[in-house]
């Protein structure tokens, strides 16, 4: 039996006892991880296909170690300009074993579990349903140098959508988050984010500029 399954925003395909290396995963060595996301599954010739992902299906495994591949070297350079830029980074990965493949598990659980309290609870009393909070607006996270559009939408989907939640992470998270979130932001430096950050979310817009006008590909001079 093998399956295809959506690692940390890859598609790899696994069959038990299978090594693989992916994106770093949270989590310490030695635990163990769910996947739900399974796109496709081969049970000794009988192919299951999701719609975008079978429901109920899953694959587990145990995180064998966490490590960094080899460093690769990002030069920019400008012509006739004066303007050159290196940068060195070194992908963050797990290793992983493959320790099962369930072909239906939690999901039909739940449902059946939501679906008996639903029967339960409909004669009880109804109440009357709390006001919903209203939702703080977003900051446009594009204002620190070097989110552009990606970067600032992997920000907000990790629920850092405010200047204030930025400042207060530091910045080897938000590497790791842009990392996992997609390999072409991994190259991103992150080093002064939280200091811009918090110069935003506390109105000092004239010392962000400031600092902005100094920093050098993501670094201060």
């Amino acid at each position: 039996m093998y399956a295809i399954v959506e690692i940390a925003g890859q598609q790899f395909k696994v069959a038990k006892d299978q090594k693989v290396y992916v994106h770093r995963l949270q989590g310490e060595e030695g635990s163990k991880v769910t996947f739900d996301n399974v796109l496709l599954l081969d049970d000794a010739g009988n192919v299951t296909l999701g719609a975008p992902a079978i429901e109920g299906a899953s694959v587990t495994a145990q995180i064998l170690s966490h490590l960094k591949g080899d460093k690769v070297i990002v030069f920019k350079k400008k012509r006739r300009k004066g303007y050159r830029k290196k940068n060195g980074h070194r992908q963050s990965f797990s290793e992983i074993q493959i320790e099962s493949i369930a072909a239906s598990g939690t999901k039909k659980t739940a449902k059946k579990a939501a679906s008996k309290k639903s029967e339960t609870t409909a004669d009880a009393p109804k109440k009357a349903a709390p006001k919903k909070a209203t939702k703080a607006k977003a900051d446009d996270l594009k204002k620190i140098e070097g989110a552009g559009p990606k970067a600032a939408e992997a920000l907000v989907n990790a629920g850092l959508d405010t200047f204030a939640k930025v400042a207060k992470t530091d910045a080897a998270k938000l590497s790791e988050i842009l990392s996992e979130a997609s390999s072409r932001l991994s190259h991103i430096v992150t080093d002064t984010w939280p200091k811009q950050a918090g110069l935003a979310a506390e109105g000092k817009w004239d010392e962000l500029k400031e600092l902005q006008d100094r920093l050098d590909g993501g670094i201060e001079k």
